[in-house]
């Protein structure tokens, strides 16, 4: 079978190598170029966006920030999953809340902002501290805001006014502040019949709104049937097709839905080695009408997020465990260049071993690693 990614980064390129044993072809569109590329090489191929969607069986995206003209010649092909809308509602915070909504899962209080009133009625209605989020475009802590005190307010809004008037079409939604222990997401799939399986709790460590470090252990049960029942839940609502992201605020054992990412996504790279099938190869099997395989976790994994570095000491490779994915980037401050799975026979033994390869880690560029 042959795929088309829309977006040609790395979650493109680790589908494209995951894809390979199973003799399904990938192939990318960079959508800031408008070219189609190899997603490992980023050779040019002689294909146009409507030659491309003729040539596949299959289109499918690894981002959400994906021009909406694009994807509706996507979607009239009827090729495309795993929908339009899903990809609407990940890059679109206003969707997303609605479709939370919809599907009847738990998460914060909010309200949408759209002028210096709309901050009045959210700061009444969702309360202080709060917040205040890009309907369009943040991520990685960007477009966000924190709103503490009323005589902050006139300040932050001046802030929101100014970001809001340079995007057409642009909002902020206002979020309670949630007081959580800590940040996990689930990784899921869902195949073309409806059937469902899901990977383990990951717990999640950002640094300045970046995700630096993510864990998967045996963990709390009702926590895991929680976000699996909420991952049922969502992803029945969109008929969704595919690997699908939930990242959750855990309050003392209940979960809140933080957002969603519809695709494959940085908190589960652990699954190359620590799983039988990785996201990347159970997001091509659901969309390509395959079997979907085994989620179960083999044995504890961390994944350490490579952040602006275009190297490491070769000691790290040299650690029992230790596996190290480069994405092929030019170096850049704070880009996402790669990253390291660790894993171990058990949680204690992880531990070690992440202390381990953080000696050979700067500090201040791994900030999350246990030392």
């Amino acid at each position: 079978m042959k795929v088309l990614v829309l977006g040609a980064g790395q979650l493109a390129r680790m589908m494209a190598l995951a894809g390979a044993p199973l003799n399904i072809e990938v192939i990318a569109y960079d959508v800031g170029s408008k070219s189609v590329v190899h997603p490992l090489t980023q050779q040019s191929y002689d294909h146009t966006l409507a030659s491309a969607i003729e040539d596949v069986d299959v289109i499918t995206a690894e981002f959400e920030h994906i021009p909406h003209d694009v994807l509706d010649v996507c979607e009239a092909s009827g090729k495309f999953l795993p929908t339009t809308d899903a990809i609407k509602a990940g890059g679109d915070r206003r969707l997303e809340k609605a479709l939370l909504d919809r599907a009847g899962v738990a998460n914060a209080k909010y309200r949408l902002v759209g002028s210096r009133q709309d901050l009045d009625e959210a700061i009444r209605h969702v309360g202080l501290p709060m917040v205040l989020k890009s309907a369009l475009g943040g991520y990685d802590g960007k477009g966000q805001w924190r709103l503490k005190t009323q005589d902050q307010a006139n300040a932050v809004w001046e802030e929101m006014a100014a970001f809001l008037a340079e995007t057409e079409g642009q909002a902020i939604v206002a979020e309670e502040f949630v007081p959580f222990n800590r940040e996990v997401s689930l990784i899921g799939a869902r195949d073309k019949k409806g059937n469902v399986s899901v990977y383990p709790i990951t717990e999640n460590v950002h640094v300045d709104g970046v995700l630096n470090l993510s864990t998967a252990v045996e963990g709390n049960q009702s926590v895991q049937q929680q976000a699996s029942e909420m991952f049922s839940a969502i992803a029945d609502a969109l008929g969704y097709v595919g690997v699908l992201a939930i990242e959750f605020f855990d309050i003392d054992g209940k979960l809140l839905v933080n957002e969603i990412a519809p695709r494959v996504h940085n908190s589960g790279h652990w699954t190359q080695q620590g799983a039988d099938t990785c996201q990347f190869e159970n997001h091509l099997r659901a969309v390509c009408g395959l079997p979907l395989g085994n989620t179960n976790l083999l044995r504890p994994t961390a994944m350490i997020n490579i952040l602006g570095e275009d190297s490491v000491d070769n000691a790290v490779l040299k650690q029992t465990g230790a596996h190290v994915h480069w994405y092929g980037k030019e170096r850049r401050a704070g880009r996402k260049m790669g990253h390291i799975n660790v894993c171990a026979e058990n949680t204690e033994q992880l531990t070690l071993s992440l202390k381990t390869i953080a000696a050979y880690l700067d500090e201040s560029a791994f900030p999350a690693l246990p030392r």
